[in-house]
Parts: structure tokens; C-alpha cells; sequence
């Protein structure tokens, strides 16, 4: 097909050729039969002055010569005007200039003079973008033939100057007629029938077609000067300038049209955006060139010239790639475009002097594109609209598809129980806002849902499931629908709220409604409990890794405290885990360098002072910070390697004292955390390690914290506390009444005693009564359990008699003695503690 295109236009070229009138005594070609002369601006244009001038035959003068003064073309041999009867025509090819005069000078000395500006041309134009002299003597009484132009653009833009008989005159212009009627027919019907597939299709290529063909018909009518019919005057400088930014245009459209027409994806975005870049070019230069901007008029014509060799580049690339990719349009714009790019490339070899200059190319052109205007519209846009609607197919499948894609989308990122977002929807959520330009202030919220573990086992899982779904719900109500709600863990919640300190005090607030709210299930209820940390970005954090870790830390915070509260992220909490950071690096070595050691603090029977145990506190003697307390270094505890280490060299160390001071150590009391307790193996350890040191179970007793009876692993800490104790080992229960273990952990988990927290001692005359009322519920509740009860933080006389008077029997503070080592213990522990 591209093949039968190319052939098509050539033979509109030799046709063109065959029909444009031959040289010979009707028409003569006199453009390179002239000699050159240049005068200021202020010559007069009289045959006198004219022909004083000095006229070069050699070679056209530079354009600086007569840029702003006059440039006179002379016929080398008015001979070769012998065969032209009376009344011939001089035809000369459109320009831009100030004045033109033409001056003949007869035989017997008459002279025809004829002056035009760009405003008195009036009916002296002719088809085929001439300016027509009618010229009254015959060829033979012709002695002289002067031309002159009055600032001329450039002479090699004044590329055609003929002599034609009258007769042969009309000829050309019937010629220039037809063709260009039969070009407007065609042009006109493509418009109409192209818009009324527009208006039912609305395809982006066809309006670009109708741009094309606007412009093209636009750029024949006034390139050929049909346009003067209509707009008289309308030839000559006004009709160049006109052309230069309509032939600009239509390349531009062409190549918008070639850009819109080959299916999507088809064309690589380079390839696109440099479509777009020529045509932008096509258009500035076109304009430029219009209005004689910027640069001389020859040099805007070449760069105009080499525009359009850029876009044909840059579309003959696209065909190829578009071949290449079994494109079926392409063929459709091959078929319909091949004779208009080939024409217009004969028309930029004309252009640079590369090819003859007379009316078959410039009638092929205008052939071309009226070929085109029928075939690519009326045996292609029939075909472009079926294309359409397999377009309009292919875009509802990919419709269909993004749907589809959407719904899995939604689906990977939903959490199947509540409905809300999950962890991947959160992560894309916090890194959009993270990564908005416009850094809009938002809240992230981590939320833990206290004791699911503990629910679970008392309502079952169905119990647990509707929990979350309640709490889910109640957050997606706090977020007032202004923030994106998350679960993005088994209890783990997460909101990203967007706004300010308004929007963040609503969600507070609401959060802390929602605390404490009742929920039912089976007949059983539970009040619900909450743990939240929040951070603000960006003033908290730049990253979303950073906001998540700062408020990770608020959360964690918020859990130390007692759970049940909202905990906003501070500086030193980054502080606090920086120096954990720090510790967790330090305990290794200090544990290869004897840095640790026990301090010992007996438990004393409140009635007669007779110390039966003790408890191991830890003591780190640190190289920098001298001697610290684990309310210093605790969290560091927490750590699963280093602090797992540290505990159980803590273990170790009591053990040994165990074995090394049975007198003064009847029994030693020693903090264990849920790692050292995960499970029976863990008890068959240390109950293999017990016998390695040669002590006997009865002598140890093992605390834990209501938070490791809370953890996740309780089952596992259950098991290992039931074989402990069924061995001999004692369990107590340390800070009892601080947290949230309830009486089914007194009914399933074998404690033997019950640590009465200090905080509750301390305020026993401060508070009016109420820590005294909660120590006698404890106290009551241990004797009613058989569990001894120990009350911590005695400082006191009062204290002490007011605990025994409650009916507890064993106590430890600093009313006894302060923590201190073995060595210290030994000295000071001789008699019993004054009653």
C-alpha cells in the first residue's frame, strides 16, 4: 500500500509537470536570465536612473546590499521575448517588499512603468501565487526589461519570473482554477464528512483532522491567491506572511494528527514528546518567520524549511515504529499521506534551490492534498471511526479491567474482619502524606486493644473477633470521617488523622469516650481498654519509619503507665530509647567485666521482726554512671537477647548465693520475666539448674509482674509457673493491684503470695483512706485464697503497725533495711528487726 502511494504521487508530480504550460514562445522562464544591481531607497524609480545603475551578471548581490534600499533585477537578453505578441504578461513569483516597479522600455524609447505597494496591488495577481504586469509592446520591440524591489526579503525568495503570452496567461490560470476548485471540493467534503463523524465519535485524531484541513485549505486558498477573490487586496506581501504561518501549522497539525491517530502505547513517550516539541517548533518559527521576527527573512526560511525536514523525521521514525509494532493505522496514514509528505519534500527541495522552479510541484502539492482529502477521507475515515470503536472497546475492557483491579486491590488492602484498612493500606496512606508536597500536618494514632489474649480465653475467640469489630467500628466513628482507620495486627489499630490541633482534640476526646465502654457478649461483658500512642508529623518526625518508631515509643510509654490512656510522643522518650540503645550495647560487656551483682532486702514478719526471706534486687556498677538501679537500665531488661542475658545471669548470681549462704539465704526471692518463663522447657531448665547448684526448690521463690500474667504467651507462662511450682518452687505475684490482672489469674495461675505494691503503702495516711481500704481488700482477699501477702515500701513505724493491725503479716522496706550486698547483709542481720 505505501508502495501504490509513493507511485500515485509521483505520477502527480508528472502530470503536474505535463500540465503546466511547456517553455517555448508562450511561456518563458527569465529567472536565471537576469542581471543584478542595487541604489538606496531613495532612487527613483525612472527608466533613466535605473539605467545608470551598474549591473552584475554573475552573481546575485548579498542582502545586505539592498536590505533597506532597492534591488533591480535586468533581463540579460531581451531577446529571448521575441516570440511574445503584443500584450504579453510578466509574471513574478510573491514576495515581501515596500515597492515594486517594473520598467520596459520599448524600441522608439517609450517606456511601461508600472509601480505597486503591498496596498495598490489590486487585481494585478494571478493564480498560483504570481503578481501579473500586462506589458503593451511586443517581445521584438522590447530593448530593456528592468525589475525592481524596494526592501525585498531575500532574492532567492523571489524564486520564479516568467514571460507569457496573454493567451497562454489565461491557460495557466483555468489550470490553477480547476485544480484549485476540484481542492476545494475535495477539502470542504472531507471537512463536512470528518465533522459529522466528530460530532458522533468525539475522536481526539479526527478534530485534529479537521484542524488539518482547515488550516490546509486556508494555506491553498491564499498560497494560490483564490483568497483575493474574496478578500481583494488580499496577494502579494499579505498573502507571504499569511503563508508562512499556515504552512507552519498545517505541518504541526499533520504531525498532532499522526501523534493522535496510531493506536495508544503503540508510540514510545520519547517519540511523542518529540512530536510535540516539533510541532511547537513548527508553530514558533511560523511565526516568527510571519512577522519577520527575530532573524533576516532567508535565514527564518531555511530554519522553517529544516523544521519541517525535522517533523517528517520525526514522523517517518513513528511509521517505522509504528510498523514495527503491527500497528493497523498505519497503513490507513500511509495510504492517505505518503503523495502530501512526498510533495511537500519536493517543495523543501525547491525551496533549497535543489529543484527546478516552476508550477508542477507547486500544482502536485496542491494535487496531493486534494488526493488526500478524498482517499484518507472518504476510503479511511469510514475505517478510522470502526477504529474508533474498537478503541471504545479496548478502552471499556481496559475499563473493565482497572476495575477488577481496583476490586482486588481493595481486597489485598481490607481487613477481612473489620472491614477497615489493613497494615498495606496503612503503609501506602502514611507514605502518601509523608510524601505530599504540600507537607499538610497529620496525627498518627497506634492503638492496642489491652488484654484480646485474656478476653479471648474468657469469651472465646468468636467473643474476641466481635471485640475488634466494635472497636473498629467505635475508631472509624472517632475519626469523624476525616482520618484513614487501620488494623494492621491482631490487636493493633492505626489512624492517620490529617489537620490540626482542632481536628486532633475532637479524635482525643472521642477516643477517651470510648475508653471504658462496656461491650456484651454471651451474657458476659467486658470493659473495654485502650493503649495510644501518637506522634505529629512533620513536627515529631520527617519519614514515615520515624513517625511509626516515635509513636511506637508513645504507645509503649502509654503501656508502662498503666494502659487505659492516650500517650502523645515527647523528645525524651526518644531519649529513653536511645539510652536503652546504649545499655543494651554496654550489658554484654558488663557482664564479662563483674559489673553486676544482687542486693539483698529481707522480708520481715510484721509482728516479730523475724526475717525468713529476702529478695534479689539487681545492681549495675556502671564505668560512667556509678551505681544503678533497674529504674535507670530496666527497659533494658525487656531486650529478648541482651536482656534475657542480663536476667539470666541475675539467676545465676542468686543461685550461687543459694548454694554459698544457706544460713544467712534460707530463701531468696528473684524477679523472672516471660522469656525466662516461656513454656515447661523453660522450668525444666531451671529446675535442672537448681539441682546443679545443690538447692533444694523450697528455698527459691519466683516473682513475676502483673504484666507478664497480661503477655501474649501466658499460656506458655502458665505452664512453666505449674511445673514450678509443683516441684516446690514458690510464685508470687509482684505489684499486685497496679494493673489489670483479674481474679481469674488468682484462680488459674498457682500463686502462693501477693506483693502489695509500695505505691499503695506510701499513701496509706495520704489519700483518705482509699490506699488503706484497697490494702485490707488485698490483704482480705489473700487470706480468703491462703496466700500470704507481703506489703512493699514499708518506711515507717506506722506503716508497719498499721499493715499488722490489717492482718498482714509480712512486709519489706526501707524501715527494715535498704538493699545492700551479701558481704553487708552478713554484718548487719544478727538480731531480729525491733517489733
Amino acid at each position: 500500500m505505501p508502495f501504490r502511494s509513493i507511485l500515485l504521487g509521483l505520477w502527480l508530480v508528472v502530470m503536474a509537470q505535463c500540465w503546466a504550460v511547456p517553455a517555448g514562445a508562450q511561456v518563458v522562464r527569465l529567472r536565471s536570465e537576469v542581471c543584478y544591481a542595487t541604489a538606496p531607497a531613495s532612487l527613483p524609480d525612472d527608466a533613466a536612473a535605473v539605467a545608470s545603475l551598474r549591473f552584475d551578471c554573475t552573481a546575485p548581490p548579498p542582502y545586505s546590499a539592498y536590505r533597506d534600499g532597492w534591488v533591480w533585477l535586468k533581463l540579460r537578453d531581451p531577446g529571448a521575448l521575441a516570440q511574445m505578441p503584443a500584450g504579453w504578461r510578466l509574471l513574478v513569483d510573491q514576495a515581501r517588499f515596500d515597492r515594486m516597479a517594473t520598467l520596459v522600455v520599448a524600441s522608439d524609447g517609450t517606456v511601461h512603468h508600472v509601480a505597486l505597494t503591498p496596498r495598490t496591488i489590486g487585481e494585478r495577481w494571478a493564480p498560483g501565487g504570481m503578481l501579473r504586469i500586462a506589458v503593451e509592446p511586443a517581445g521584438a520591440q522590447v530593448r530593456a526589461v528592468y525589475l525592481g524591489f524596494r526592501r525585498l526579503d531575500n532574492l532567492s525568495l523571489m524564486r520564479k519570473l516568467s514571460a507569457a503570452s496573454a493567451a497562454s496567461a489565461m491557460r495557466l490560470d483555468h489550470k490553477w482554477l480547476g485544480l484549485m476548485g476540484v481542492f476545494a471540493g475535495a477539502i470542504l467534503s472531507a471537512f463536512a464528512y470528518n465533522l459529522l463523524i466528530y460530532t458522533g465519535q468525539r475522536l481526539v485524531f479526527q478534530r485534529w483532522y479537521l484542524v488539518w484541513s482547515t488550516l490546509a485549505l486556508a494555506y491553498g486558498f491564499s498560497w494560490t491567491n483564490m483568497l483575493a477573490l474574496a478578500v481583494p487586496g488580499f496577494a502579494g506581501p499579505l498573502a507571504v506572511s499569511a503563508d508562512y504561518l499556515l504552512v507552519a501549522g498545517l505541518i504541526a497539525a499533520g504531525n498532532m494528527f499522526f501523534l493522535a491517530v496510531i493506536e495508544e502505547g503503540v508510540l514510545p513517550r520519547w517519540l511523542t514528546r518529540c512530536g510535540w516539541s516539533v510541532a511547537g517548533l513548527d508553530v514558533a518559527l511560523g511565526l516568527a518567520a510571519s512577522g519577520g521576527w527575530m532573524a533576516s527573512p532567508i535565514v527564518l526560511d531555511r530554519l522553517l524549511n529544516l523544521a519541517f525536514v525535522l517533523s517528517a523525521l520525526c514522523l517517518g521514525t513513528g511509521v517505522l515504529i509504528a510498523i514495527l509494532g503491527r500497528s493497523r493505522v498505519v497503513w490507513f496514514y500511509l495510504a492517505g499521506w505518503t503523495p502530501v509528505l512526498l510533495v511537500f519534500a519536493l517543495r523543501v527541495g525547491r525551496n533549497f534551490g535543489v529543484l527546478v522552479q516552476d508550477d508542477a510541484i507547486d500544482m502536485a502539492t496542491f494535487a496531493a492534498l486534494a488526493f488526500e482529502s478524498v482517499a484518507l477521507s472518504l476510503a479511511s475515515a469510514d475505517r478510522f471511526r470502526l477504529l474508533g470503536k474498537q478503541r471504545d472497546v479496548a478502552e471499556q475492557a481496559r475499563k473493565l479491567v482497572e476495575i477488577e483491579s481496583e476490586t482486588f486491590r481493595r481486597a489485598a488492602q481490607t481487613d477481612f474482619l473489620t472491614g477497615l484498612g489493613n497494615r498495606a493500606a496503612f503503609q501506602t496512606a502514611l507514605r502518601g502524606l509523608c510524601d505530599d508536597p504540600a507537607r499538610t500536618p497529620f496525627m498518627l494514632l497506634l492503638i492496642d486493644v489491652d488484654h484480646l489474649k485474656d478476653i479471648n480465653d474468657r469469651l472465646g475467640h468468636d467473643g474476641g473477633d466481635m471485640l475488634l469489630e466494635a472497636v473498629g467500628r467505635g475508631l472509624a466513628e472517632a475519626a469523624l470521617g476525616l482520618g484513614a482507620v487501620s488494623r494492621i495486627g491482631g490487636d493493633e489499630f492505626a489512624i492517620l488523622l490529617p489537620g490540626g490541633e482542632g481536628e486532633q482534640f475532637c479524635i482525643q476526646r472521642a477516643l477517651e469516650e470510648l475508653q471504658g465502654c462496656t461491650l456484651t457478649h454471651a451474657g458476659r461483658s467486658w470493659a473495654l481498654s485502650l493503649s495510644i500512642g501518637s506522634a505529629r508529623f512533620p513536627e515529631d518526625a520527617q519519614s514515615p519509619e520515624v513517625l511509626v518508631k516515635n509513636a511506637d515509643l508513645a504507645l509503649y510509654q502509654a503501656k508502662q503507665l498503666g494502659r487505659r490512656r492516650l500517650q502523645e510522643y515527647t523528645p525524651p522518650l526518644r531519649a529513653q530509647l536511645d539510652s536503652r540503645r546504649i545499655f543494651i550495647q554496654e550489658a554484654a560487656q558488663g557482664i564479662e567485666r563483674g559489673e553486676f551483682s544482687l542486693h539483698y532486702q529481707p522480708i520481715v514478719d510484721l509482728h516479730s521482726g523475724v526475717s525468713g526471706s529476702y529478695e534479689a534486687l539487681l545492681r549495675w556498677q556502671h564505668p560512667v554512671h556509678g551505681v544503678m538501679t533497674p529504674a535507670i537500665f530496666g527497659e533494658m531488661l525487656n531486650e529478648r537477647k541482651t536482656g534475657l542475658s542480663v536476667q539470666e545471669h541475675v539467676l545465676d548470681m542468686a543461685l550461687a548465693a543459694l548454694r554459698d549462704h544457706p544460713c544467712l539465704l534460707p530463701r531468696l526471692s528473684v524477679n523472672l520475666t516471660a522469656a525466662q518463663l516461656d513454656g515447661s522447657h523453660a522450668a525444666s531448665r531451671l529446675l535442672a539448674r537448681l539441682r546443679d547448684h545443690g538447692v533444694a526448690p523450697g528455698r527459691l521463690c519466683v516473682e513475676v509482674t502483673e504484666d507478664v500474667v497480661l503477655d501474649r504467651t501466658i499460656d506458655e507462662t502458665a505452664k512453666a509457673l505449674g511445673l514450678l511450682h509443683d516441684a516446690g518452687v514458690s510464685v508470687a505475684l509482684d505489684d499486685f493491684g497496679t494493673g489489670y490482672a483479674s481474679m481469674i489469674h488468682l484462680k488459674h495461675l498457682p500463686f502462693d503470695v501477693l506483693k502489695i505494691d509500695r505505691s499503695f503503702t506510701l499513701g496509706l495516711f495520704e489519700d483518705d483512706g482509699q490506699s488503706e481500704e484497697i490494702i485490707r481488700a488485698i490483704v482480705g482477699l489473700g487470706h480468703g485464697l491462703r496466700k500470704q501477702v507481703v506489703a512493699e515500701g514499708v518506711e515507717t513505724q506506722a506503716q508497719r503497725v498499721r499493715l499488722a493491725e490489717m492482718g498482714c503479716q509480712l512486709g519489706q522496706g526501707y524501715l527494715f533495711a535498704r538493699p545492700a550486698p551479701i558481704e553487708a547483709l552478713a554484718a548487719a542481720l544478727t538480731e531480729p528487726f525491733a517489733a
